[in-house]
């Protein structure tokens, strides 16, 4: 039940493919679904097998075209599910992270003290927390490497209050466009060569990789019955590539990007 709604731009001036998913869903949760919960730690306990479920969340992507600007993801969303003696369990979840394809360190550093300045309003522990927490999730296991330079990423939020988390998931949303939009316009019409062209399509294909085989959203959509698949996989670009046993030349910019998704760093202390 329920639904939402999609927006995707393609082909911008500045964007390649960008989108927005506005979802609210409702229905019971497949096996699949509940057994992963339940692997997090979730104890659900299934009223003649079923459990009924509602959620709701805003995510974007955005792919623009100019190589030295930066992929961003961002998406914060609510859980509830009923358990079979009829109590409610509820939790937040999301986060904002950045994929740059070369890196730039003052951006960098812009990027996680805007999302450090919103989650220090409410608890100073939390930017260390999350922040590591991002750097852990969006790490692909078969490459070694993180998707990019991280961000804030949290799950599973459900304390002190209901009301206390949605005021704190607020804060993190309405970092989104001051943590992202100027590195955009300081950028998008920086020069560029094909070269650096062919690294953004072989660092797209990493993300894409992520994203098909870690991404906890996009299994969950996949696994949901009746879930819009063009919704769900909106998050890839338009273009990628991969290349048979590419490696950058050694203290080519490339290899920095490289040695920064290998070994994260703290951008803020």
């Amino acid at each position: 039940g329920g639904g939402g709604i999609s927006c995707v731009l393609q082909d911008g001036d500045v964007f390649e493919k960008a989108g927005v998913n506005v979802s609210v869903v409702s229905g019971l949760l497949s096996e699949e679904a509940a057994r992963q919960m339940r692997s997090r730690g979730k104890s659900l306990k299934a009223k003649d097998g079923k459990l009924p479920f509602c959620a709701m969340g805003v995510s974007s992507v955005i792919h623009p075209k100019n190589p030295h600007v930066p992929t961003m993801h961002f998406n914060y969303r609510y859980f509830e599910i009923e358990e079979a003696d009829g109590t409610k369990q509820w939790w937040f979840g999301g986060g904002t992270d950045l994929t740059p394809t070369y890196l730039n360190e003052e951006d960098a550093v812009h990027f996680h003290k805007t999302l450090k300045e919103a989650c220090d309003k409410h608890d100073l522990k939390l930017y260390p927390k999350y922040k590591k927490w991002c750097d852990d999730y969006f790490y692909i296991k078969h490459r070694g490497e993180r998707r990019g330079i991280g961000g804030i990423f949290f799950d599973d939020l459900d304390s002190p209050s209901k009301e206390e988390v949605f005021q704190f998931v607020k804060s993190c949303a309405k970092a989104v466009v001051p943590c992202y939009i100027p590195i955009v316009k300081k950028h998008c019409h920086d020069s560029f060569t094909p070269e650096e062209k062919l690294w953004q399509q072989l660092r797209r294909g990493r993300y894409v990789e992520f994203n098909l085989v870690y991404d906890r959203g996009t299994k969950f959509g996949l696994l949901t019955p009746g879930s819009r698949i063009e919704s769900i996989l909106m998050s890839l670009p338009l273009t990628a590539r991969w290349e048979y046993m590419h490696t950058p030349p050694a203290s080519s910019k490339e290899a920095e990007i490289l040695e920064v998704l290998r070994n994260p760093k703290d951008w803020v202390y």
